[in-house]
């Protein structure tokens, strides 16, 4: 099924229902809720999926496992996706947060034969038994560190999201303490207790998150390094390479 509501289908009797959907740059799915678990995956494009307790960043060929009855939003930004709406008795393993996910090759040309298959396919024919082999190759995928948890208390999650769009590297969490009136020490404890995070995790997983979009898009590691305000390319890129185990030229587009 191409560029179909799930909200129409869902009440199909399958386990899984295969839905491709085009989406234009800058698009936003305002918060919403499933009853199915979901795999979302971007062909092209780079999502970002937030919930009252995160974001995720979502790079091309990767795909994020969103929980049943999770209210969530998506910024699309060019994406073609291919999404899995999936029954919670098909997949109890399913994990009660969100989750990037690295996805195989394998696992990607499944899910784009998927998007052709009948939605009330045969369950014991060929297009039954590829269902139940995507099954069993999203229960194994590995998780990817692409999450960055957002706070409760309003005020404070108002400057992580204002930070999250510009992220420096250089910020400081004495002037944040100082907008929220409170000691650096009472910061301190507060952020960590809101984000399970030190500032200064926060803040480099922030910036490898925002690097990651900016690469998608296809700027140079030079201009993100500059743009995040590490001192030299080198510098960005070991400690890229550090948090996500991959260079910083894996996420520019090929």
């Amino acid at each position: 099924m191409r560029n179909v509501p799930v909200d129409e289908v869902d009440g199909i009797d399958r386990a899984v229902l295969a839905i491709g959907t085009d989406y234009p740059p800058g698009h936003l799915l305002p918060r919403h809720r499933h009853r199915r678990a979901q795999l979302l995956y971007g062909a092209v494009g780079i999502m970002q999926v937030e919930t009252a307790d995160g974001s995720w960043t979502v790079p091309p060929r990767r795909a994020v496992l969103i929980p049943p009855e999770t209210d969530h939003q998506v910024l699309m930004d060019a994406v073609s996706t291919r999404s899995l709406y999936l029954e919670s008795s098909a997949v109890p393993w399913f994990p009660a947060r969100c989750r990037v996910v690295d996805v195989s090759p394998l696992l990607r040309e499944l899910l784009l034969a998927a998007v052709d298959i009948p939605p009330e396919y045969d369950r014991h024919g060929r297009d039954g038994a590829l269902v139940q082999l995507i099954l069993h190759e999203i229960r194994n995928l590995a998780p990817l560190p692409f999450d960055l948890p957002l706070p409760a208390r309003t005020d404070l999650r108002e400057l992580c999201e204002a930070f999250q769009a510009a992220p420096n590297v250089r910020e400081a969490p004495s002037g944040w303490a100082a907008q929220l009136g409170v000691s650096a020490r009472t910061f301190n404890r507060m952020f960590l207790a809101g984000t399970g995070l030190s500032f200064q995790q926060w803040r480099q997983r922030a910036c490898v998150l925002h690097a990651i979009r900016l690469l998608s898009a296809g700027r140079t590691v030079t201009r993100v390094a500059a743009e995040l305000a590490y001192d030299t390319p080198a510098a960005f890129s070991t400690m890229f390479r550090k948090q996500t185990g991959t260079a910083p030229s894996t996420f520019q587009p090929r």
